[in-house]
């Protein structure tokens, strides 16, 4: 009787190690495909947001809503230097301190 709860054991290992192996490999393959990454994200309010992402050589900045989303701007890699990201930077910023003073007045 122990010699076949010690097989059932082992094969329930070998399934659950299978899959932890699968999920892995799985993982791997997926982040070998840049071809989006998220370059920054705001949120304002519940289900609104801002989205900077990079698809290939352009940032396309992105409102998102529960129902929609919309292109608002296209930017070339390489018309933004690093001037550029930072003033991007600092008006997200902007908006976060004023999306933060309008829940303090409330």
């Amino acid at each position: 009787m122990i010699e076949v709860y010690a097989q059932i054991a082992i094969a329930l290992l070998a399934v659950v190690g299978l899959i932890l192996v699968l999920s892995f490999l799985m993982k791997k393959r997926q982040t070998k495909s840049n071809l989006m990454t998220i370059v920054s994200y705001q949120t304002f309010g519940t289900k609104k947001a801002i989205a900077a992402i990079k698809v290939g050589k352009e940032i396309l900045l992105v409102g998102i809503t529960p129902t929609d989303l919309k292109l608002l701007k296209t930017y070339q890699q390489s018309d933004l230097d690093g001037e550029a990201y930072k003033d991007m930077s600092d008006k997200l910023l902007k908006l976060k301190t004023l999306k933060e003073g309008l829940y303090e007045s409330k």
